[in-house]
């Protein structure tokens, strides 16, 4: 059996689109640009837009739901990230750092503690640094790493 992979994008804040679609047509890999606001994707036949409703969580469950051993998920959603794990895809961070079943759970937790710490001293805790150029070049490596890891698998 082949496998044909996937990519899922949580694009509503995702800043590697165009690296993602780079990879992916030299690859020939379907992407699936999953948002709540209309996108502007380019017109390929490998692009695909999926505009879900503006609930809250839409597009994380709809990913969750197309997520299985031949997927790609590209988010920065620690939660996200978890439930497409269980799902069995290969889950990477716009930085191009991996999400594993190792990380996760430390992930999650270290979410939490921050959550705590905004609640009770505000927004002024720090957040992510801003993303730069190694992230971008170190996520352009991963995808394209990921990407041969599962066709290889098939």
């Amino acid at each position: 059996m082949v496998i044909v992979p996937q990519i899922l994008v949580d694009a509503d804040a995702c800043p590697v689109k165009d690296e993602i679609y780079k990879v992916a047509w030299r690859h020939e890999v379907a992407v699936k640009i999953v948002s709540n606001s209309r996108l502007r994707v380019p017109d390929h036949p490998l692009i695909e837009r999926i505009l879900v409703s503006d609930g809250f969580d839409a597009a994380d469950d709809w990913i969750a739901e197309a997520a299985d051993a031949t997927s790609i998920v590209v988010t920065a959603d620690i939660l996200l990230a978890d439930r497409a794990l269980k799902a069995g895809a290969t889950v990477l961070a716009p930085t191009g750092k991996p999400f594993t079943t190792a990380s996760i759970g430390p992930a999650i937790a270290t979410r939490a503690i921050m959550a705590d710490l905004r609640a009770g001293m505000g927004e002024g805790v720090g957040g992510p640094p801003p993303f730069s150029k190694a992230d971008r070049s170190q996520f352009l490596q991963a995808l394209d790493a990921a990407l041969v890891r599962l066709k290889r698998a098939g």
